[in-house]
């Protein structure tokens, strides 16, 4: 029960209060999102709802100070922080100043924290609880704050962003070597599937791709672990921690197919956190004490599952979708283009316009089950020939035989669902602002973000005192001063 007064849970409240939650982000998972993967499960697996759907209780405003459509820096900061932003801010105000955030007030309270993400642990929503920069491309700063965070779990992509700038691969411009710096801080480091499973204590630092994780339809899973994987192996590390835990966990790549406009791809990393979800509820309900709230940071892509098709398209009916369509699909945008690539290279010298929209139609049968291309389908597709358009084009030639569409490569503004269970559920109801969730975790685990932030920035204040003497040392007194 929430105080009339202050919005916050009351001292009555204090035998429902968490001594743990787990924080899914689901990003770009919008209300489309659900019903694609809910339809897909019932006609594939028999499973007629999502492991989140008896648990959903309201839904969230995402807006940005800066705009009604969020980015995934202001959405996730909104959370980390309970403050709105602007799009491209992580854990800072429209000032450019530092926010305390629930994964650094956790830790001060001496409970265990952990991210787990399919994206690059260094992108916009891992970043927002872990690090404070004014704008979301300085990934390597980011990474660099994330080694002093002091996260006993911390399992994603982005090792790019950790290796010095003589590695191969690197993006740092330093000689840095952050991977170093973390074990010589007790972490161990994995970057792998087998090196995760076997691991039985904390800290860990796990990167297990250069950038991104791949897609769930396309990882090898004896080389990455899954969503699943790694959020069972984290709550098997943080919770040996008896003053308790917060971990965050976000399904990133969901997003990512989004603003490729990939159906598939995004079906099936929705699946995939619904794997990780029912590993988290299964230990909430197993423990007692462990609240579990998901909410996307907002949708992407405007997803719809019916569109207007018309008969001369070669496809009947307009209410309807088929889930069987992506079903036959087997590889993400990006893996078919890989295909059509190699299929490239083995073409003879002097190969025509209709050598590579052969070998782009042969990759859909492969891949998408499509035999059935029209002769406009296949004008399409030499029309986009050597171009990013051709990844459109085909993602239409997809979607419109599943009779599902796209309304942006971006993301919108729509409200997102919001799911909750456990100790303190009684919060997260009807629509609430994406402020108001950070906030209400920020009471239930008794974190006082209002100190953290005045310490952050008194530590700001100071190391630019510090920087500023520095350089004045260095310059020496200005011209005429003396």
């Amino acid at each position: 029960m929430m105080s009339p007064v202050s919005g916050q849970p009351t001292a009555a409240d204090d035998a429902r209060r968490p001594t743990n939650v787990i924080l899914f982000i689901p990003d770009g998972f919008g209300p489309a999102s659900a019903t694609m993967a809910r339809d897909y499960l019932r006609k594939y697996e028999g499973v007629g709802e999502l492991a989140m759907d008896s648990i959903q209780t309201g839904s969230v405003r995402t807006f940005s100070t800066s705009s009604r459509v969020t980015d995934s820096a202001a959405g996730a900061t909104a959370y980390a922080t309970g403050v709105k932003t602007y799009n491209g801010a992580i854990a800072v105000d429209t000032l450019q100043r530092p926010l305390g955030t629930l994964l650094r007030a956790a830790e001060g309270r001496g409970m265990a924290t952990g991210m787990v993400v399919t994206s690059r642990i260094t992108h916009a929503t891992p970043a927002s609880f872990s690090s404070h920069v004014p704008e979301r491309w300085m990934e390597n700063e980011i990474a660099a704050q994330q080694i002093q965070s002091g996260a006993d779990v911390i399992l994603g992509g982005g090792m790019r962003h950790f290796l010095p700038s003589s590695a191969e691969g690197s993006e740092r411009e330093d000689d840095r070597n952050l991977i170093d710096e973390a074990r010589a801080k007790g972490y161990t480091f994995v970057d792998d599937r087998d090196g995760l499973m076997n691991l039985s204590n904390g800290p860990v630092l796990g990167l297990f791709s250069m950038s991104h994780l791949d897609y769930e339809i396309d990882r090898d899973p004896a080389v990455q672990p899954s969503l699943a994987e790694m959020t069972d192996k984290a709550l098997s590390l943080v919770s040996k921690d008896k003053d308790g835990y917060f971990m965050m966990v976000e399904a990133s790549r969901v997003d990512h197919a989004g603003h490729g406009n990939d159906a598939a791809a995004h079906l099936k990393d929705i699946i995939a956190y619904n794997e990780a979800m029912e590993v988290a509820l299964k230990h909430a309900r197993r423990d007692g004490n462990t609240l579990v709230v998901s909410v996307s940071d907002h949708e992407t892509g405007g997803l719809t599952l019916g569109r207007d098709i018309h008969k001369e398209d070669g496809v009947d009916g307009v209410y309807a979708w088929h889930p069987e369509v992506l079903h036959r699909v087997e590889g993400s945008h990006g893996a078919m283009f890989d295909a059509v690539s190699a299929r490239y290279d083995h073409l003879p010298d002097g190969a025509t316009a209709t050598d590579s929209v052969d070998a782009v139609a042969a990759v859909l049968s492969n891949m998408a089950g499509i035999d059935d291309l029209t002769d406009a389908e296949r004008a399409s597709i030499q029309n986009s020939l050597g171009s990013y358009d051709l990844n459109y084009t085909v993602s239409d030639l997809i979607e419109r035989r599943a009779v599902i569409g796209w309304t942006t490569r971006g993301h919108t503004a729509v409200d997102v669902n919001l799911y909750a269970y456990g100790p303190g559920v009684e919060n997260f109801r009807g629509n609430m602002d994406n402020t108001e969730v950070g906030d209400i975790l920020a009471s239930l685990l008794n974190l006082d973000l209002d100190a953290l932030t005045a310490d952050l920035r008194e530590e700001t204040e100071e190391t630019q005192k510090a920087e500023k003497s520095k350089t004045d040392a260095t310059s020496g007194p200005s011209p005429g001063s003396e």
